[in-house]
């Protein structure tokens, strides 16, 4: 077997774990950050994305060593009060992860075929459901699936970047220096993170690696690891390219023309008069894609978190339908679906912690981790990036409070 096929064989969990780095959160953030900030943003980018391959890196580690997701190791290590703490954390997350996706998918029907919202809502339930229905017959049917939906968002945005010839010097200069221009500029900045850098797919991660897991070797299982950080690079890569495009884009249209964004209703008809119908075409499509195939992802993860931690088999439909009602309760209250995406994942970076400390915990654990213990480096980059993020999310609190966002 070539090298090329080899590698084939174990392409696909990152690429679930990707769609959850480009779902509708993001384009509300990344809309809103570029048109507000111009390429200022562009670094939040950059890092989160270092930050997220990082931690999905761990993730696929602890599920390959210990041959279980990172929810059932913490059920088997931490008390039962703490793993129902971490569990209501982890399904608070969860409904604001499908809020996002759910959302995005039905403005995408709605924009892209005239569909009302309230029933564009209730066709995305049902074509989430038929996605997840796919992992009956096996987890790389769901892969391809959700391979393909990313190439769409990855050709549609490819679209929109040629459309809008941005300013490359300008975008090279503020990927690299990073800025805060002021207090709004942090609340999105700290959305962006939220939005990049998400939980549910930190503990799905680890459980995706276990359909290629079967008993092996050390040396085995250190090859399974090689191929899935590979994985991750190029599906991880591929979604940095798709949100730096997405702020980019916003910035070189809106921001260059003296446009703010507030709604992505706003972003979709403003492309049309200023890059032509062909962008907004693609704009609606690759939030279409990106809200059905995170939608799905996001049922996954939940199903992965409520089992783990403290054993609730709850039925898949049932917990879809629980976590839809807050997105269609907005739809309902008429309520900007563009506010409601920002203020869901600035809630995801304040959860994000408590899925990262577990996992620091647990991979600093010989007795657990075998020869796949964290090192003391790889535990300091780990504990400085849970510092980052808490440090981030105490500043937009202070500045929520005093008034100054």
């Amino acid at each position: 077997m070539s090298k090329f096929k080899y590698l084939l064989k174990f392409i696909g969990p990152a690429f679930i774990i990707s769609v959850a780095y480009i779902d509708p959160g993001n384009f509300a953030t990344n809309i809103s950050g570029g048109s507000t900030f111009n390429y200022s943003l562009v670094w939040v980018i950059l890092w989160s994305n270092l930050m997220a391959i990082f931690l999905q890196i761990m993730s696929a580690k602890l599920g390959i060593a210990t041959g279980h997701n990172l929810p059932e190791m913490c059920g088997k290590i931490f008390k039962r009060r703490t793993n129902w703490i971490l569990l209501i954390i982890a399904e608070l997350a969860a409904i604001a992860t499908d809020l996002a996706e759910f959302l995005g998918g039905t403005l995408g029907f709605y924009l892209l075929f005239g569909i009302p919202m309230i029933w564009a809502g209730l066709l995305t339930g049902l074509i989430t459901f038929g996605i997840v229905y796919m992992q009956k017959y096996g987890q790389r049917i769901v892969e391809i699936l959700i391979i393909i939906l990313v190439s769409i968002i990855c050709i549609s945005y490819g679209v929109e970047l040629f459309l809008a010839k941005p300013d490359w010097i300008n975008i090279s200069l503020h990927t690299l220096l990073p800025s805060l221009p002021n207090g709004k500029a942090v609340f999105i900045a700290v959305g962006m993170l939220g939005a990049t850098v998400m939980p549910h797919v930190i503990y799905l991660h680890s459980q995706l690696v276990q359909h290629r897991n079967g008993d092996k070797t050390f040396e085995k299982k250190k090859k399974h690891l090689k191929m899935e950080k590979i994985d991750i690079a190029i599906a991880m890569n591929i979604a940095f390219i798709v949100n730096a495009a997405m702020v980019i884009v916003s910035a070189a249209v809106f921001y260059k023309n003296g446009m703010i964004v507030d709604t992505i209703e706003q972003a979709h008809i403003s492309l049309q008069p200023l890059l032509g119908k062909l962008s907004s075409t693609a704009f609606g499509i690759a939030l279409l894609a990106s809200g059905l195939s995170s939608s799905a992802v996001g049922t996954m993860a939940g199903a992965t978190v409520m089992k783990g931690f403290v054993g609730l088999n709850i039925p898949v439909n049932i917990r879809r339908i629980i976590t839809m009602i807050p997105a269609m309760a907005i739809i309902c209250l008429g309520i900007n679906p563009m506010s409601a995406l920002i203020f869901s994942q600035v809630f995801l970076s304040f959860a994000l912690p408590l899925a990262i400390i577990p996992m620091l915990i647990i991979c600093n654990k010989k007795d657990i981790m075998g020869g796949f213990v964290n090192t003391k480096k790889i535990n300091i980059l780990g504990w400085i990036i849970s510092s980052v993020i808490i440090t981030l999310n105490i500043i937009l609190l202070y500045l929520t409070f005093t008034g100054k966002v």
